[in-house]
């Protein structure tokens, strides 16, 4: 189609060569005084005008006609990426499992984050004091070896004041461990 247009213009360009062509011999005829001869060449003139007219026509013709296939060129390429747009959407849904698989793995989810909880919650009702207060110890000990404190070393011979000042000193960070628990408990907002 584009070698058809290519000619076109090209035999537009002889047409408008041989209307000027004509003219010239027009006004040639018309200064000799030969009226006939120049009548003569207007009306090749004039046919060629006319040829070149249906040319014009012939090529805006051609253009559109060329400029759809363009463009449904361009549709069908879409048309294409769509298809395999969908194809790849189509396999993704399928490995995913479907609608169903997501609901199922979001509940299960939801159940494990309850179970979770719930074993949590247990855990944190069913220690006791004495528990928490070994647990806090413990805590203290392991921060107290992370910071690199050095303690004393442990006496070889028993002293029994020292025991009765030791279970002193531990009833006293219990009771002050059970205090701190107690108001955390009453500052924290009641879960639902």
């Amino acid at each position: 189609m584009k070698n058809q247009r290519d000619k076109l213009h090209q035999y537009q360009k002889r047409i408008t060569v041989i209307t000027t062509r004509e003219t010239d011999i027009a006004k040639q005829c018309l200064q000799k005084g030969d009226k006939k001869k120049a009548l003569v060449a207007l009306r090749r003139k004039k046919y060629q005008e006319t040829l070149l007219e249906k040319t014009d026509a012939q090529l805006a013709q051609l253009e559109a006609l060329t400029n759809d296939v363009e463009f449904a060129q361009v549709q069908k390429d879409v048309l294409f990426g769509l298809k395999q747009g969908t194809a790849v959407l189509k396999e993704i849904h399928k490995e995913m499992g479907g609608v169903d698989a997501v609901e199922r793995l979001l509940g299960e989810t939801a159940d494990a984050q309850a179970y979770t909880q719930e074993v949590s919650e247990l855990l944190a009702g069913k220690m006791s004091n004495q528990d928490e207060d070994d647990v806090e110890d413990e805590l203290e000990a392991l921060e107290i070896e992370m910071s690199g404190m050095k303690l004393p070393n442990v006496p070889s011979q028993e002293l029994q004041k020292v025991e009765a000042v030791e279970q002193e000193t531990k009833e006293e960070k219990a009771k002050r461990r059970r205090l701190e628990r107690a108001a955390e408990q009453t500052s924290q907002p009641m879960l639902a």
